[in-house]
């Protein structure tokens, strides 16, 4: 079951809400000594856990079938990156990663127990059921915290953010679970900030003839240009207008470019130029080569959250900022989340 975005907590009565958990989505499905842990799309994710099938087969019902989120916490706070890092193919690398920081899976849905397909019941009903089954579960298990009041729900969503979460939930209680349908809402902090544009990568349909996205940059307390994220939400008209737009920005680029080391490392390799560690974990295959841009040009991007000195999501561009200098886009900027204890939301493994 999939969910809308929306911008903030809807009105009226018939809601449960749930702190919106930054992991990977999964759906367990155990059958005696058998457990099956499945992405969203699909794929097996039991190898990159291996401490998790453990501790499933020991705590949950013989015959079971459930909805959450992995997830990897550290202090404070939850790690998305380190859940990246379980993607590789070594089994010795997850298992190292396994042992070092162990994954955690928070439970928010009942799908099937025994016989009972319980996935036309109201949600409601199945809450009621899902808190019964994992009444005495110890962590790494755990069933997300619910609400019905929308109060203390705008109160998660104002301070959960700082310890990693991505926003909160809404459920309608009266709901049944409907597969590849967006019946759910959530709800996401969505900020904006002043960004360099200094490089753009080509559209993977239009080389040379439309834009596929903008790179872009902050300066940091040392003065230092950093890659903080990219903006790719253009339409088809506007990725060809960017390739005007940009082409007088792209002579000598590299002469004075902060980040003409990465580009000058990876011409060795090849003609591509690609930005060091930007790698994607989930698309070997994906282009990741990049034009430089002279760092002259300024952008107003919305973001949703930062993940240490990044953006966690694609940044969306909302103009261009002619009357900003450059160098006034650092980190300073950015509205700081203080930390909340991940502790309050684990408490006694709930």
């Amino acid at each position: 079951m999939l969910a809308k975005r929306v911008g903030q907590l809807p009105d009226g009565e018939g809601w449960l809400f749930e702190p919106k958990w930054d992991g990977f989505r999964a759906i367990v499905f155990r059958d005696g000594d058998e457990i099956f842990l499945q992405s969203r799309d699909g794929k097996p994710l039991g190898r990159y856990f291996p401490e998790l099938l453990v501790t499933l087969k020991a705590q949950l019902p013989p015959r079971v079938v459930l909805d959450g989120e992995i997830v990897i916490a550290e202090r404070d706070r939850l790690e998305f990156e380190a859940l990246q890092m379980r993607l590789h193919p070594a089994a010795s690398r997850v298992k190292m990663l396994a042992e070092q920081m162990p994954s955690s899976m928070v439970f928010f849905d009942l799908l099937c127990d025994g016989d009972r397909d319980w996935r036309g019941e109201p949600f409601a009903a199945r809450r009621a059921a899902l808190e019964a089954m994992l009444r005495d579960v110890r962590p790494p298990l755990h069933l997300t915290p619910a609400t019905g009041d929308p109060a203390l729900a705008a109160d998660w969503f104002r301070r959960f953010e700082g310890a990693g979460l991505d926003g909160v939930m809404a459920k309608p209680v009266g709901g049944t679970y409907e597969s590849n349908k967006r019946t759910m809402l959530k709800v996401k902090h969505e900020r904006e900030c002043d960004c360099v544009v200094a490089g753009f990568r080509w559209h993977k349909e239009g080389p040379g003839t439309a834009v596929g996205s903008l790179l872009l940059g902050l300066y940091d307390d040392a003065g230092a240009l950093q890659h903080v994220g990219v903006c790719a939400s253009f339409t088809a008209q506007k990725r060809r207008e960017l390739v005007e737009l940009l082409a007088p920005y792209r002579e000598n680029a590299l002469e004075a470019h902060p980040w003409r080391a990465w580009a000058e490392l990876d011409a060795e390799d090849g003609p591509a130029q690609r930005r060091p560690g930007a790698g994607s974990r989930w698309n070997n295959g994906k282009d990741l080569s990049w034009e430089p841009l002279r760092t002259e040009l300024v952008a107003e991007v919305a973001y949703e959250q930062m993940q240490g000195n990044r953006f966690r999501h694609l940044a969306h561009f909302r103009r261009w900022r002619p009357d900003k200098p450059p160098r006034d886009c650092t980190y300073a900027q950015l509205e700081v989340v203080p930390p909340h204890e991940l502790a309050a939301i684990f408490a006694t493994g709930r």
